[in-house]
């Protein structure tokens, strides 16, 4: 069995290799593909290196662009990478233009697709992550959940049981295997923390810090609440240029980005989180850390029903509301079933036995 696994961007390099190293144990071969959407070191190098994540097999070096001119160069590389390379199947993970893009030039080449966290519903269709997630769950064959809720959304959409398989959450197989690691880094020491001393913000979403308005509202908030509890911002490249030209509190501390293990190591000792990220509504939940979303929706749910995750929206006084109740009274830590380290194995047994069946029974043989 020869399976391209395809990661592109910050996100998908924590959920890919729990995968890449079940399969590879499981005796397949592997064509780990890097599309190059995000491509600098800050966003994907230091990740290949912190995660112990081989180099790539394939890069296709695809680099910035709109939408469309980022969806379609991954097509067009993935399609001639495919053409030259004999697969059975491809992995896509998440919700990224590359997991789009790829699912969608597999299906038309006949083979194999499996989506890892699929069943995930935001139901905004401004998203453009909702959109990608939603047609690469249409494309695949296999369905691999992350909980029982995105279960639930593919039974409610349609989908036959046997292509679905609750699985667990890979990126919590990744941080359980390094939090350890993570935690003997010395990076609080670095930036003259204590643990439980400080809170952490992460924003990226267009919709947060593109609109000047919006991101002012969303700053001003901020502010109030690190008079209280410091806040530590690592900000993505694009917000940061934004946020420069900002007069920000020195307990309002903006950071260049950190590294997978700086950041779950910052993570983790934090009295608060701030986000709108979906991978850290669930990093959060598994570590045990209050989290705030800082959105009107989310499609990891699961983190608010069965974790630490609340979904308190962009109102500057909302949010100031909640971070003060949430650090007086911290939320109970919770975690939802199969989110124990195991998810690669499970998502590996399942691609293999679909494979497997699937040759024992082509149609050549029937002939």
């Amino acid at each position: 069995m020869r399976i391209a696994c395809v990661a592109g961007a910050r996100p998908n390099f924590m959920k890919i290799k729990p995968v890449v190293d079940a399969l590879d144990y499981a005796g397949a071969t592997t064509d780990l593909v890097h599309t190059g959407q995000h491509y600098d070191a800050a966003m994907s190098d230091v990740f290949f290196d912190d995660l112990g994540l081989r180099s790539p097999d394939v890069h296709l070096g695809i680099g910035s662009g709109t939408h469309a001119e980022q969806t379609a160069r991954v097509m067009i590389e993935f399609e001639r990478h495919l053409a030259t390379t004999p697969t059975d199947a491809v992995v896509v993970v998440g919700d990224v233009n590359s997991t789009l893009a790829c699912s969608i030039v597999a299906a038309k080449a006949g083979l194999v697709v499996a989506h890892v966290e699929a069943g995930l519903r935001s139901r905004d269709w401004s998203m453009p992550e909702e959109v990608n997630r939603v047609v690469a769950d249409r494309t695949a064959d296999l369905l691999l959940a992350p909980s029982a809720d995105a279960v639930e959304n593919l039974r409610a959409e349609g989908y036959r049981d046997d292509q679905i398989h609750l699985v667990g959450n890979v990126m919590i197989d990744t941080l359980l295997a390094n939090t350890d690691r993570a935690r003997q880094r010395p990076t609080l020491l670095g930036l003259d923390l204590e643990p439980g001393g400080y809170g952490v913000v992460t924003l990226h979403r267009p919709s947060n810090v593109d609109d000047s308005a919006t991101l002012a509202a969303l700053v001003g908030a901020l502010a109030d609440i690190s008079r209280d509890t410091p806040l530590v911002f690592p900000a993505h490249p694009r917000t940061a240029g934004r946020l420069a030209a900002m007069q920000l509190p020195t307990t309002l501390r903006v950071i260049e980005p950190l590294g997978y293990l700086d950041f779950l190591a910052l993570q983790s000792d934090a009295t608060i989180v701030l986000t709108d990220s979906g991978g850290i509504q669930e990093e959060t939940t598994a570590l045990g850390v209050p989290c705030l979303t800082l959105r009107e929706n989310t499609e990891r749910p699961i983190t608010i029903t069965e974790g630490t995750n609340e979904l308190v929206g962009t109102e500057p006084d909302a949010i100031c509301a909640a971070a003060r109740r949430v650090l007086e009274s911290p939320p109970e830590a919770r975690c939802p079933d199969l989110w124990d380290g195991q998810a690669g194995v499970r998502v590996a047994e399942a691609l293999i036995g679909h494979l497997s069946a699937s040759q024992r029974l082509r149609p050549t043989d029937l002939i």
